[in-house]
């Protein structure tokens, strides 16, 4: 068996209904073994010689009605390795369990608080449970974004303390899918990477342009100005010829909406006068690589 150290979370969000599992690993390919999720049903982490059966029996357990605690007790009794596993559970009421077998690699452990449950093995120290989980809690904002700071605050306290590979975030909700029909709503990996959870957050950003609907703040009216500023970039990016006067025109309508077209970000576009300025630094970052690269 290969052995691999590895820390993570699983976390319920009772607002959004949201559950989710953040993963770090000096280990290929993380977020195929470790993270199990479904919407309205629990959140699994399972790891350290990981037994992937937990994953989708757990699950099923905790939508036939059983607790978290209850699943655990079951999976562990079912498992003559158990001793060598680790797992983190949290059913859709927020109720966490875990668990860390007695010949897990040293340093071992987990925490477990309202809503969450923490866990790692062949990590520095304890303090890197300690401080993933003092992250999640202190953190504002969605749930991934509070497993992502989980996560970093991991790492920095001293992580696998073999190094880094890989990295995952899984956030399901009901309907929360593409296109509303299924319930993956985030289902990101870094399956190798010198620094995956950086890495990890960068893909989180990308999601969140691509497929979250914006803020109000992120909403702006579109002025000459504006216009004028989007004129030029993309001009310099080729895909409009005209003046840049600020003017709306056939053109430059024309222009934003092929390039947003190739870009995959028509769905942003709007009627009503507004625009989404995620766009407008999307395209300003594509604006500075093209100078780097002439």
């Amino acid at each position: 068996m290969a052995r691999w150290g590895t820390f993570s979370i699983v976390a319920y969000d009772p607002k959004s209904q949201e559950l989710g599992v953040g993963v770090e690993s000096k280990f290929f390919c993380v977020g195929a073994v470790v993270p199990w999720a479904r919407a309205g049903v629990g959140a699994i982490a399972t790891q350290s010689y990981a037994n992937t059966s937990y994953g989708p029996l757990g699950l099923q357990l905790l939508a036939e009605g059983l607790t978290s605690e209850d699943v655990l007790a079951r999976l562990i009794s079912a498992d003559e390795s158990a001793e060598l596993r680790q797992v983190g559970i949290v059913d859709a009421r927020g109720r966490a369990a875990a668990f860390t077998g007695t010949k897990c690699l040293p340093w071992a452990g987990h925490l477990t608080g309202e809503n969450f449950a923490c866990q790692g093995n062949i990590l520095a120290s304890a303090r890197v449970v300690e401080a993933m989980a003092e992250a999640y809690v202190k953190t504002q904002g969605a749930l991934a974004e509070r497993i992502l700071a989980a996560l970093s605050a991991a790492q920095a306290a001293g992580g696998d303390r073999r190094g880094q590979q890989s990295a995952a975030l899984l956030v399901v909700k009901e309907h929360g899918g593409y296109g509303g029909f299924n319930d993956r709503y985030i289902d990101l990996r870094v399956d190798d990477h010198p620094q995956p959870i950086e890495e990890l957050k960068r893909l989180y950003d990308l999601h969140q342009l691509y497929f979250a609907p914006p803020k109000p703040e992120e909403l702006v009216p579109i002025t000459p100005e504006l216009r004028r500023c989007l004129q030029k970039f993309l001009k310099r990016l080729g895909y409009y010829q005209g003046a840049i006067d600020g003017l709306a025109t056939r053109e430059f309508d024309e222009a934003l909406f092929n390039f947003c077209g190739k870009a995959n970000l028509e769905g942003h576009l709007r009627d009503d006068g507004n625009f989404d300025l995620r766009v407008l630094h999307y395209i300003e970052s594509l604006v500075m690589e093209h100078r780097k690269n002439e």
